[in-house]
């Protein structure tokens, strides 16, 4: 039975040439391939297209090697104070004002530099001060009733007093010698005044003479600010700024209480509107000659031209 076993047969044609050797049938392989490039060239393809397709070294750059990147150690992370600059930063101006006040009294030595350091207060800061105490004393008074009575009174007591005292410490800054321009201590004494007409009526005579009090006392800042005013430039700045008539107008509303102040204005621009009170510090050089002609020449910068000029010892 195993002489029986099928065998493969092979038809001549089917069998491998072995005359056919490797080299020739590479050759062979190559002629195939380099006929059909030239078929694919013949297809009509634009050159740029064939260009296109075949990769090109120059616009595809090397990769660099990836440089080796070496972790520091870093050291570990621990809660710290914050430094002081980034402390004053978070601090409001109620706060630093606090921190200030606290340092100064425990070193009184360093309030003297602060005071030195710290730029002076003007007219429109002091008077936005008195405004916030003034905002802050009508917010305390309680809703309905008697705003003027003994009740409202109690309840607001704090922030009057704050309002008051802020107008006490205030006023002498601008007053002469301190203050040296006149139009700034006007100015001030003209809203400070403002601020004291707004301060409530109230009911009981005894908590009235606050607000009489303060009329009293702003009362002497405008007479004295009037009388150096009036030693400067013959006291132009007085009339030509308007101040007689604000000052008129506030002792309108004080109910004469500023009398005092109004009759220094009067004896300190009287002469130059045709009056017949002259300061006597003016007397001296009006010579007796029309007032008005005299007010005329000073603001036009001819007074004494016309003067005879005296020569030798006076």
């Amino acid at each position: 039975m195993s002489s029986m076993i099928a065998t493969p047969i092979f038809f001549p044609h089917q069998h491998p040439d072995p005359r056919l050797s490797p080299s020739r049938s590479m050759s062979h392989n190559s002629h195939i391939s380099s006929s059909r490039k030239r078929k694919a060239e013949d297809d009509g393809s634009p050159p740029d297209d064939r260009m296109s397709t075949s990769p090109s070294p120059s616009l595809h750059p090397r990769p660099l090697a990836a440089q080796r990147v070496t972790k520091r150690p870093r050291p570990g992370i621990a809660g710290r104070p914050i430094s002081l600059p980034r402390l004053l930063e978070t601090l409001d101006a109620d706060s630093l004002r606090s921190v200030l006040q606290t340092i100064c009294t425990k070193h009184p030595n360093l309030g003297a530099e602060v005071e030195t350091v710290a730029p002076r207060p003007s007219v429109t800061s002091a008077l936005a001060v008195l405004k916030n105490y003034e905002s802050s004393l009508q917010a305390a008074f309680p809703f309905g009733g008697d705003p003027t009575s003994d009740y409202a009174y109690n309840r607001v007591r704090h922030a009057f007093m704050n309002l008051l005292d802020a107008l006490t410490d205030f006023t002498p800054h601008f007053l002469p010698p301190n203050e040296t321009q006149a139009i700034q201590s006007l100015s001030f004494l003209d809203g400070a005044t403002d601020v004291i007409h707004r301060l409530p009526e109230w009911n009981s005579f005894q908590n009235r003479l606050y607000k009489q009090n303060a009329y009293e006392d702003m009362s002497r800042a405008w007479t004295l600010a009037i009388r150096e005013a009036s030693k400067k430039a013959g006291g132009i700045q007085l009339q030509y700024g308007g101040w007689d008539q604000k000052l008129t107008k506030h002792n309108q509303q004080a109910n004469g209480q500023l009398q005092e102040a109004v009759d220094e204005m009067k004896n300190a621009i009287g002469w130059m509107a045709g009056g017949q009170q002259v300061p006597p510090q003016q007397q001296a050089g009006i010579g007796g000659g029309d007032l008005t002609t005299v007010r005329q020449e000073l603001l036009a910068g001819t007074y004494g031209s016309n003067l005879p000029v005296r020569v030798g010892p006076w």
